[in-house]
């Protein structure tokens, strides 16, 4: 079976235009000073981990734990700092700069731009004979509609979205411009902004977990809510979002949500917000702008996150956590005492010695 190369390569690109995209300056391996123009007229064609490039390759050295496979490094070029230029190959041009991942980054999206965002699984451009999409619907032009997916009646669909296949899209749904929603993605009761990527099998829009208990069992509270996805968010494959019970759920502006995450109803989450995978967050939450949430850390229903915080992984969220503070543990609690608690243990259960 032949290798596939999914993402094609936008065009061979001069090492001289790769540092000015990052903001680098071009440097000899160890060093040394560049040989007039000849490292800025190489070409780079791929990117690649440090130990599996070769010339024509790009790549990043930002962590010592690398230092091994950086003395392995065959690329033509690799991203570091000042203070590392004697670690790498004479062989190699340096790339100078401040923050080498940032770099590597901006370098990647220039060369394969065809990976920031999902496209039509079937590569084709308008709406599939096999698409249903209810007259009432509208779409913008440009708008790329896959098989199988379902359009329901009032929905509006803007230029540049691309729908995946089996994906279903609810009765009065907005979905704004250049967005790409995923295979298997459901879409109800929700707006979603511009340049949002929805991955596969996401759940958006269903009910919230809204129960009320008496003695005949529990009796359902209607979900009255929407959710409101805004601008240049990310939300990863088979992740769920409640729609509010009586105010919206609401994902805000640049957020990034990894998959398998849970959140709950009425919650409310702020601008450039990360939250990892596994994360669950209960209903009628807030998460303040810039804040961070930890693989699979638990937050309970009805609390705030401040803004800027940051919640360990696989933390238990019990209680209000400050602006900028930073907790981890079950129940969570300010991270230095965690950790402090935590090697106490470690070392109490290390001098327990058997009778």
């Amino acid at each position: 079976m032949s290798a596939a190369a999914f993402f094609p390569l936008a065009r061979p690109t001069p090492l001289s235009e790769i540092a000015r995209i990052a903001g680098a300056e071009i440097r000899a391996g160890s060093g040394r000073a560049p040989d007039s123009g000849e490292l800025a007229n190489a070409l780079i064609i791929g990117v690649a981990p440090l130990d599996w490039s070769r010339p024509g390759d790009l790549c990043f050295y930002d962590n010592p734990r690398y230092r091994a496979a950086l003395s392995e490094c065959r690329a033509t070029a690799c991203f570091l700092r000042e203070q590392q230029l004697a670690l790498l190959p004479t062989s190699v041009a340096a790339l100078v700069v401040d923050d080498p991942q940032r770099a590597m980054t901006l370098a990647t999206a220039h060369l394969f731009p065809d990976a920031l965002r999902p496209a039509s699984l079937f590569q084709s451009s308008g709406v599939s004979p096999g698409a249903v999409v209810d007259p009432s619907a509208r779409l913008e032009p440009g708008v790329i509609v896959d098989p199988g997916a379902v359009i329901g009646p009032g929905a509006e669909i803007g230029a540049g979205t691309i729908i995946g296949p089996q994906a279903a899209i609810g009765p009065n749904v907005c979905v704004g411009r250049d967005c790409s929603i995923g295979a298997h993605v459901s879409l109800t009761h929700a707006l979603i902004g511009d340049r949002v990527v929805i991955h596969p099998g996401a759940r958006l829009g269903q009910d919230g977990f809204g129960f009320v208990p008496t003695r005949q069992g529990y009796l359902k509270t209607p979900q009255i809510g929407r959710v409101i996805v805004q601008d240049d968010v990310e939300i990863g494959a088979n992740t769920t979002i409640d729609r509010g019970a009586s105010r919206d759920t609401i994902i805000g502006e640049g957020t990034k949500i990894d998959n398998l995450v849970q959140i709950g109803h009425n919650v409310v989450i702020g601008r450039f917000c990360a939250i990892v995978a596994q994360t669950g967050i209960a209903g009628s939450c807030e998460i303040g702008d810039f804040a961070a949430l930890g693989g699979q850390s638990a937050v309970g229903g009805h609390l705030t996150i401040g803004e800027g915080a940051a919640v360990a992984a696989k933390s238990g969220v019990m209680r209000d956590v400050p602006p900028g503070t930073r907790v981890g543990g079950a129940p969570a609690r300010p991270l230095r005492r965690f950790l402090r608690g935590a090697a106490l243990i470690d070392r109490l259960a290390r001098k327990d010695k058997p009778t």
